[in-house]
């Protein structure tokens, strides 16, 4: 037994502001192990820790209380500590954490990935055109950065992951003044030993059937730079993709909307929406309404391994029970192109009809937290959780904890009366989710990189 965990340890990564877990799951599809996580949010770290099935010396993930913390600032000196400790006796893991080494020559540890993104409301331009103005530097969440890079410094992984939101590269501090990003990325190239390069990556170069683009922070410690003959850190000072320290993309590999849920299609849902006709409980299709029809639809019904013999169950396909006026509009946008009739128009943001097949455009959406941004393609409502997750690739035995949607200040907070605190419902957990399939993609890239460098 210790012959074999020597030369086949797990791929280990902690995972900061995990959110609901889309960026661990990517990675652990990749063939990495979730060690530790940290998320704020009780209901996204429910939603992360209830799918986590793994044991780690003797426990199961999610009950290892040592293995998870709510808050970042939890992460103090003395508790970092105890982790390398804990994660140091966890035999399958077989880390070391160094602190002989110079950090400036790289070294430290063995553990392989840190990887997070903070949250990013404050630099979001959907969230902040949709929330309060403030200045980014009255944000506490906007400066979580540095308590990321401060984690990263103090555990020393052979590589590490932040991402963001496109609007982090406009963002001010305050109107008029000093961009942000350069701050980001200074804080991070600061932490000695490391490699850092980032990019702006679109998701849908990396079969996501999204068009969302990602800002991506990636720093290798220089050993696993010296031993690595994949990577090529003198193409550029700044482009992660020319160094190689991400993969490139593909393009036109992201499903269209019809085949990745078409199997969901339940057509006695349209006669419901359109007679007002609602039952008294939940207006959901609870079993498949017929059997997968393309290779993602296979693939996201799919069990785990650990699952194997059990049948994937049909959850968090619940609809709206939508007014007949709302049911009307969309009959008219889905039979005129998505034009919305003037009787039904409002200053609201308008809804937009997604298409069956994307065409030569590709996907041209983001999926956000609000259910109601738009119209399935072929039935008069909006989408469901577990479509919103298809969208981000997550598999359908992926199940999320809380409520299904909220509104107004529970959402949003209220940042000008020092409201931070915001309710995260499995529409905006789904939402605020890094794409499985991207995470899966650089996770892949970073296993690659890690094997080479270590022979």
């Amino acid at each position: 037994m210790t012959a074999r965990l020597s030369q086949h340890p797990a791929l280990s990564v902690v995972d900061l502001f995990a959110g609901c877990g889309g960026l661990a799951l990517g990675l652990e599809q990749a063939g990495f192990t979730s060690v530790f996580c940290c998320e704020l949010d009780d209901d996204a770290r429910r939603t992360y820790l209830q799918n986590r099935y793994h044991s780690l010396g003797g426990l199961l993930f999610g009950e290892n209380r040592d293995l998870h913390c709510a808050d970042a600032a939890e992460l103090t000196l003395s508790r970092l500590r105890q982790l390398k400790s804990d994660l140091g006796q966890i035999p399958e893991l077989q880390l070391s954490f160094d602190e002989s080494v110079n950090p400036r020559s790289g070294g430290g540890s063995t553990l392989d990935v840190v990887a997070g993104g903070p949250p990013c409301q404050g630099f979001s331009m959907i969230g902040t055109r949709r929330s309060y103005s403030v200045d980014g530097k009255d944000i506490p969440a906007n400066l979580l950065y540095r308590q990321m890079a401060r984690v990263i410094a103090l555990l020393r992984p052979r590589i590490f992951l932040f991402e963001n939101v496109r609007g982090l590269l406009h963002a001010r501090w305050t109107r008029g003044g000093r961009f942000v990003f350069p701050d980001v990325l200074a804080s991070f190239r600061s932490i000695p030993g490391y490699e850092v390069r980032w990019s702006l990556v679109s998701a849908r170069s990396y079969g996501v059937p999204q068009n969302r683009p990602r800002v991506l922070i990636v720093g290798v410690r220089k050993d696993v730079v010296e031993s690595c003959w994949i990577l090529r850190p003198m193409a550029s000072a700044d482009d992660v993709v020319l160094c190689r320290f991400l993969p490139r993309g593909k393009r036109n590999s992201f499903p269209d909307l019809v085949d990745l849920l078409g199997d969901l299609v339940d057509e006695n849902i349209a006669q419901a929406l359109r007679c007002g006709e609602f039952p008294r409980g939940p207006f959901e299709t609870t079993e498949y309404p017929s059997k997968a029809k393309t290779h993602i639809q296979r693939t996201l019904r799919r069990r785990p391994a650990w699952a194997s013999g059990e049948r994937t169950k049909l959850t968090e396909q619940q609809y709206s029970k939508h007014r007949p006026r709302t049911v009307e509009k969309y009959d008219h946008m889905l039979s005129n192109g998505g034009l919305i009739p003037p009787t039904h128009q409002t200053r609201k943001f308008s809804q937009k009809v997604l298409p069956a097949r994307w065409g030569e455009v590709g996907p041209t959406i983001t999926a956000t937290s609000l259910p109601d941004d738009y119209v399935h393609f072929c039935q008069p409502r909006n989408l469901t959780v577990r479509e919103w997750a298809r969208l981000q690739l997550f598999p359908d035995w992926y199940r999320f904890a809380g409520t299904r949607t909220t509104g107004g200040l529970r959402r949003a907070g209220d940042p000008t009366r020092g409201i931070f605190d915001r309710d995260l419902p499995k529409y905006t957990q789904v939402a605020n989710a890094v794409p499985v399939r991207l995470a899966e993609h650089v996770g892949k890239h970073f296993k690659r990189i890690l094997q080479t460098a270590t022979g």
